[in-house]
C-alpha cells in the first residue's frame, strides 16, 4: 500500500505510518445474500474525517466521493461478489495523507438455487391424462423463514400468477396443450426472482384411422405401369410410422417424423401385385388400419380375393382338370355303338292276348369290310304266337327293327363264351322262345 506524503521528516513518516494501520473497508450486511442491499463504507482511525475517496473491486476503479465514506451496491447478487478496497485523503495540518484500506473480501450468498420444473407422470402423457408441473427450489437455511412465491408460465403467457403453491396441475390434457412450459419464483417482498429452464412438454394424441388412395392412370394398370399409395392420418402426435399391405404382406413402409402423410410407390411387374391394399398408422400410442381397397390390372378377369380364400386359386385349374378327365371317361365307357338304321317311330304293339317276349336273331355276316361285326334283330313276342311263327313273321314284317353292332367271334372263341351268352340269355327269357329272322 502506498502513503502519500507532501512533507519529509522522521517525525512525519512515522506519523504516516500510525495512520496507515487505522484505514479500513466495512461490508454490511454480513453475510450478505442476494436481494440484500449492499453498503461498503471506507473508515479511518476514530472516524477520521476522509476526502477523495475512491473505491476498487478487483483492482478496478468503481466510485470517488468527494465527502461521502460510503457506497451504496443496490441489491446484491452472486456477481457483485469480489475484492474491494477504498482509498482517502487524511490532513494532518499542515500535511495532507492519501491512504488506502487492506482489501475485503465480500461474498454474496445464494438465496435459493435457480428451480427446475418436472412433470408428472412424463412431459410426454398421452391426451386425457392428468398431468402435474412441480417447481423446486430451496431456501437457504439462514433465510429459511422467508416465504417463495411461485408462477407458471407457457409460451408467451401466464397460466398462474404468484401463488404460494409450488404446483400446477393440468386436467384432461390435449394436444394444444404442448409447447414449452417454465415457471418462476421470487421471495415474498424481495427482489430476487429466478426462472427455470424451458420444460418440452408433447402431449402424445393417438392417430385417427388412416385413409388409402391408390394413384394410377385413369384406366387399370397393366404389367410395367407405376402405381401410388398414399396413406395420411389426419391426427396423431408425430412421429408416425406408416406400413403398406398386400393383403397380410408388408410390402413397404415409412415413418413421418413430422407427421402428414406418406407414400409408396412401386412398378406392376405381374398379375400377383393385384389385390386388396392397407396401410397402417401407428405413433406409439394408437395403431390404426385403413379400409382395403382393391386394385385390379388392365386385361385381367382375377381381381383381388380375400384372404380366406386365396388358398382355392392354386387348386382351381388342377380341379377343372380333373373332372374333364373323369368325364371324358365316363363318355367312353358308356358311348353305346351303332350302325345307322331307322329308330323306332312307335313301340309295337303287344301281341293279341298275350304278354311280349324277347326275340333275338342270329348273327350274320356284311359286307367284307364288316367283317368281324355281327348284328343282332331282338322283338318281343308272345307265348300265344309260338304256334304260328310264320304269321307272326309275316305280321310283323314292316315293324322297325333294332340293330346292335357286335364283334363277330372267332371260332376258337365262339365254344366257351358262346355257351356263356345263351345261357345268359335264356335265364333272363324265361318261357320266351328265339325266333330266326
Amino acid at each position: 500500500m502506498n502513503v502519500a506524503i507532501f512533507r519529509t521528516g522522521p517525525m512525519l513518516l512515522w506519523t504516516a505510518v500510525l495512520l496507515f494501520a487505522w484505514l479500513y473497508l466495512q461490508a454490511w450486511p454480513n453475510p450478505v445474500f442476494e436481494g440484500d442491499a449492499l453498503t461498503l463504507q471506507c473508515q479511518g482511525w476514530k472516524n477520521t474525517p476522509l476526502s477523495q475517496v475512491k473505491f476498487y473491486r478487483d483492482g478496478k476503479f468503481l466510485h470517488s466521493s468527494k465527502k461521502k465514506q460510503t457506497l451504496s451496491m443496490g441489491a446484491a447478487t452472486v456477481q457483485s461478489g469480489g475484492q474491494y478496497s477504498c482509498t482517502g485523503q487524511v490532513m494532518y495540518i499542515p500535511q495532507i495523507f492519501t491512504l488506502t484500506s487492506e482489501t475485503l473480501m465480500v461474498q454474496v450468498q445464494e438465496l435459493f438455487p435457480p428451480p427446475v420444473l418436472s412433470a408428472t407422470p412424463s412431459p410426454e402423457p398421452r391426451e386425457g391424462s392428468l398431468v402435474t408441473l412441480r417447481c423446486q427450489t430451496k431456501l437457504h437455511p439462514l433465510r429459511s423463514t422467508l416465504r417463495l412465491l411461485f408462477s407458471f408460465h407457457k409460451d408467451s403467457h401466464t397460466l398462474q400468477d404468484r401463488g404460494p403453491h409450488p404446483e400446477l396441475c393440468i386436467p384432461g390434457v390435449k394436444e394444444g396443450d404442448s409447447g414449452l412450459y417454465w415457471c418462476e419464483v421470487a421471495p415474498e417482498g424481495g427482489q430476487v426472482q429466478k426462472e427455470s429452464p424451458q420444460l418440452e412438454v408433447r402431449v402424445q394424441a393417438p392417430v385417427s384411422r388412416p385413409v388409402l388412395t391408390l394413384h394410377h392412370g385413369p384406366t387399370d394398370p397393366a404389367v410395367g405401369d407405376m402405381v401410388q399409395l398414399l396413406c395420411e392420418a389426419q391426427r396423431g402426435s408425430p412421429p408416425v410410422l406408416y406400413l403398406f399391405y398386400l393383403d397380410e404382406k408388408i410390402v413397404g413402409n415409412h415413418s413421418a417424423p413430422c407427421g402428414g402423410n406418406a407414400s409408396l410407390l412401386f412398378p406392376v411387374k405381374s398379375e400377383q401385385d393385384a389385390g386388396n391394399y392397407s396401410c397402417e398408422a401407428e405413433n406409439g400410442v394408437s395403431r390404426e388400419r385403413s379400409e382395403p381397397k382393391k386394385l385390379s390390372l388392365k386385361g385381367s378377369q382375377v381381381l383381388s380375393t380375400p384372404t380366406s380364400s386365396n388358398w382355392l386359386v392354386p387348386w382351381l385349374p388342377v380341379s377343372l382338370l380333373g373332372m374333364m378327365v373323369i368325364a371324358a371317361a365316363l363318355l367312353v365307357y358308356l358311348r353305346p355303338w351303332r350302325k345307322a338304321g331307322p329308330l323306332p317311330s312307335q313301340i309295337p304293339p303287344p301281341a293279341p292276348g298275350g304278354e311280349q317276349c324277347p326275340l333275338y336273331a342270329n348273327v350274320h355276316h356284311q359286307k367284307e369290310k364288316d367283317e368281324g361285326v355281327v348284328y343282332s334283330v331282338v322283338h318281343r313276342t308272345s307265348k300265344r304266337s309260338e304256334a304260328r311263327p310264320a304269321e307272326f313273321a309275316a305280321e310283323r314284317k314292316d315293324s322297325s327293327i333294332i340293330y346292335a353292332e357286335v364283334r363277330c367271334l372267332q371260332p376258337s372263341e365262339v365254344s366257351s363264351k358262346e355257351v356263356n351268352i345263351r345261357s345268359t340269355l335264356q335265364e333272363s327269357l324265361g318261357d320266351c322262345e328265339e325266333v330266326l329272322c
